[in-house]
């Protein structure tokens, strides 16, 4: 059997997530019904964790096993003649047979998007937050800084979140304006449910001026879910990038946004 691993970019927009789900259509399945159509037999999709309802991807691995001999090649073509047009295979690589999309990554980066101008961009609503009041970028860079390390992220997460770790290691959060954009980029070992986004809402708190800088260090150390930010939209965030031992460095230079 071959072990193959996607990459997969999507709008999330019209999805209930990542994962497949009875009340609702997830990107897994119409992925995995894709595949059953090219391959004509099932396939499984293990993928390196989840995104929520309205989270878009930008690269999300996802691997199978299957005896088809077909060219890589194939696999995203082909795969791709089956897909809506919100969702597109980008890459198809053979992977290890004890390859495993969770437990082998050592990082992913997740960046958050901010439409910051006192008149919404109906071009832009589904893929970012609409604030009109102006922010102060400095503050919400120097809290950010705080993030980077290892910490407990229980004030960073949702009410229903059921991780048996609230632990979680933060390699960098850059925080970037071009124009009328912002752009919170954080890599880290793992994420909690919501954890960016709740991030990203305390950031635009800060920026706002509702909390100083040294509100976030006494977020991480009592973990008061009810005295962090709020909650940005779903429609903000995008999973960027998933990263591997065989892969490029953990610490990337943060690519620009997508167009």
């Amino acid at each position: 059997m071959r072990t193959i691993r996607l990459t997969i970019e999507y709008d999330g927009t019209a999805y209930s997530g990542w994962q497949k789900q009875p009340n609702g259509l997830a990107v897994q399945q119409v992925v995995e019904e894709a595949l059953f159509q090219l391959l004509g037999q099932t396939a499984e999709l293990k993928s390196s964790g989840r995104t929520d309802a309205g989270v878009h991807a930008h690269g999300m691995p996802a691997a199978f096993q299957t005896a088809a001999d077909l060219p890589l090649r194939a696999f995203v073509d082909g795969t791709n003649r089956f897909l809506p047009p919100d969702i597109a295979i980008v890459d198809a690589v053979e992977a290890s047979p004890g390859f495993r999309p969770i437990g082998d990554a050592v990082a992913k980066h997740y960046r958050y998007t901010i439409f910051n101008g006192p008149i919404r961009s109906p071009l832009l609503r589904l893929y970012t937050w609409h604030l009109r009041e102006s922010l102060d970028l400095t503050a919400m860079k120097e809290a950010a800084a705080c993030f980077v390390g290892r910490h407990d992220f229980s004030a960073f997460r949702a009410s229903n979140c059921v991780a048996r770790t609230t632990i979680r290691r933060i390699d960098a959060v850059d925080i970037t304006r071009d124009g009328k954009i912002i752009r919170i980029d954080v890599v880290g070992g793992g994420f909690l449910k919501y954890m960016v986004r709740v991030m990203a809402g305390t950031l635009v708190d800060i920026g706002r001026g509702r909390f100083t800088i040294g509100h976030i260090p006494r977020l991480l150390q009592d973990g008061d879910r009810k005295k962090a930010g709020v909650t940005a939209p779903a429609c903000g965030l995008c999973l960027m990038k998933v990263y591997y031992p065989d892969a490029d460095s953990i610490h990337p230079t943060f690519p620009p946004a997508v167009s």
